[in-house]
């Protein structure tokens, strides 16, 4: 599976409230925030639903990244992706896994796995 998926009975409106404290207490930065439905509709291509897209980052990891290994930063920053789906609301994130396979650096393959395993949780704590 190319993501990491949960589904929620929460609301995209309810996740958006409360994001960026959710991030902040998971120990990454909100980047940016891009509300989907309303740019697809802007350029004229409306969509069914809600789709939020967030960009964050721990500055820690991306700089360990982007200093041994820039391969790796067109993945970057981290991005969650918040949609509505069939009557439910998906919270939903690339999965690093094969990436993390990648890695040959020890200590820089630890703290991606640490990052990804806070990725989930983060996931996983919005969608309670």
């Amino acid at each position: 599976m190319f993501t990491y998926s949960l589904s929620v009975d929460k609301s995209v409106d309810d996740i958006t409230k409360s994001f960026e404290s959710y991030c902040t207490d998971a120990g990454f930065s909100l980047l940016h925030s891009y509300n989907y439905s309303e740019i697809l509709e802007s350029k004229g291509f409306p969509i069914d639903g809600k789709v939020m897209i967030y960009e964050i980052c721990q500055a820690k990891v991306a700089s360990l990244v982007l200093t041994q290994n820039r391969e790796f930063a067109p993945f970057m920053p981290c991005r969650i992706a918040v949609y509505d789906d069939n009557n439910k609301t998906i919270i939903s994130a690339q999965n690093m896994e094969p990436m993390l396979n990648m890695i040959d650096n020890v200590s820089l393959k630890d703290e991606a796995k640490d990052l990804y395993h806070s990725l989930k949780n983060l996931i996983d704590n919005l969608g309670n």
